[in-house]
Formats: structure tokens, sequence, C-alpha cells
């Protein structure tokens, strides 16, 4: 069971992980990271903050290894 209040994906943020093919390594993070991009995303005050978030994500996702700027070795591809 979640601690934290459980988000829910906004359409965006989905329409962004379909187009660059991303919906799968998402969905393969742990149910934890996957909630608090989510959170850290809707929290963004300004439209340019929201966005540069939701590039962390896409970026990390792609890099693989990385969750929120720190390292997380599980989520490496090679």
């Amino acid at each position: 069971m979640a601690k934290r209040p459980v988000q829910q994906m906004p359409d965006d943020v989905r329409a962004e992980l379909e187009e660059y093919q991303l919906l799968a390594l998402y969905e393969e993070r742990p149910f934890y990271q996957r909630n608090d991009y989510l959170a850290w995303i809707s929290r963004a005050a300004r439209v340019e903050t929201r966005r540069k978030r939701i590039e962390q994500m896409l970026e990390e996702l792609i890099q693989g290894g990385v969750y929120m700027g720190m390292d997380h070795p599980p989520s490496r591809r090679d």
C-alpha cells in the first residue's frame, strides 16, 4: 500500500510517453518511482518547470540507471 497519495497519469504525460515509445520502460519502473515522477511533475508551478520535469523523466527513462538524478542500478539498460 502506498504511503503517499496515488497520482493519476495526466493525458499530456501519457501522450509524451507514447510518442517517444517509453510507456513500457515507464511501467517497468517500481510503483513508487512512477508515482513520484507524476507527483513531482504535477507540483510544478510554472509551465516551463513542468516541461523541464517531463523532459528529465523522459531522458532518465531513455538513459536507464537513473531516477530523479540519482543512480538506480536496477533500471540500467545495456
